[in-house]
């Protein structure tokens, strides 16, 4: 029997033998399918996680997170004798959720669940704005205290979200560059390298914005020396840093995508 290479060279028979069985003409439905009985196959039912699903939960946490983290930083503890905002235990994971949301959905993608995460915490300041200004029903006894905690502080509120902004899009910079131009192995290195760079700077935007003593807001209630600014620096990026480390294998939970089938979206 006789072969030839079809256009994606792959071996197809020639000749006589590659006739149709005799009584069967071209155009005739398989066998399988003659008479009323038997019926198309049909293709069996996915089953387990899918890449749509890890994109999801991707999402999901990345955005939850965030929210977690603004509510949470409301609550000033002391860790080892050093005043910390408790939402810096959960915010520098969401660097490496967004590394994840990166490698399952895209750059494109991931650039804008950044921004609808900054829309969804806007949202929720002026949304606290409104609440606290509504008049309590008199049944309510803790309307003080709910003002008091979560009505938001607008100076913290805005450099929160520039940090955040600024930080995750040089993030998703960052790690583009490194699978584009470095490699696509080592999926750890790319978020550390990647984390190393927006880490630090959203604590710098976030500290500088927040309670450095700029010209506008020297007076400002919550303008601290510089001194301070530094030391809230330093104790933040320190824990940030080991949380960031900590989150490191996140990054595994979905598999790789093809990083060559569109570059530009890497």
């Amino acid at each position: 029997m006789q072969h030839r290479e079809d256009a994606a060279g792959v071996a197809v028979p020639t000749g006589t033998d590659a006739e149709p069985d005799a009584g069967h003409h071209a155009g005739d439905p398989p066998a399988a399918l003659a008479g009323g009985g038997a019926t198309a196959a049909r293709p069996a039912p996915r089953t387990g996680v899918t890449a749509t699903h890890l994109a999801v939960i991707a999402v999901g946490a990345y955005v939850g997170a965030q929210v977690i983290a603004n509510v949470t930083s409301v609550k000033i503890g002391s860790t080892f004798g050093r005043a910390v905002d408790m939402g810096t235990f959960v915010y520098p994971i969401t660097f490496t959720l967004r590394d994840v949301v990166h490698k399952t959905l895209g750059k494109r993608l991931a650039r804008t669940v950044v921004l609808t995460a900054a829309g969804v915490n806007l949202f929720l300041a002026v949304y606290l704005q409104w609440v606290v200004r509504v008049r309590p029903d008199a049944s309510y006894p803790f309307d003080d205290e709910f003002r008091t905690v979560l009505g938001p502080v607008w100076r913290i509120v805005v450099a929160s979200i520039i940090a955040q902004v600024i930080s995750e899009l040089v993030d998703t910079e960052v790690y583009h560059w490194f699978v584009t131009r470095v490699t696509t192995r080592y999926q750890w290195a790319r978020v550390a390298v990647s984390n190393a760079v927006s880490v630090p700077l959203d604590n710098a935007i976030f500290a500088v914005g927040a309670f450095g003593a700029l010209p506008f807001l020297a007076d400002d209630a919550f303008t601290l020396p510089w001194s301070a600014v530094w030391d809230v620096f330093v104790v933040n990026l320190v824990i940030k840093g080991l949380v960031s480390a900590v989150s490191l294998p996140l990054i595994y939970l979905s598999p790789d995508r093809d990083w060559r089938a569109d570059p530009g979206d890497a």
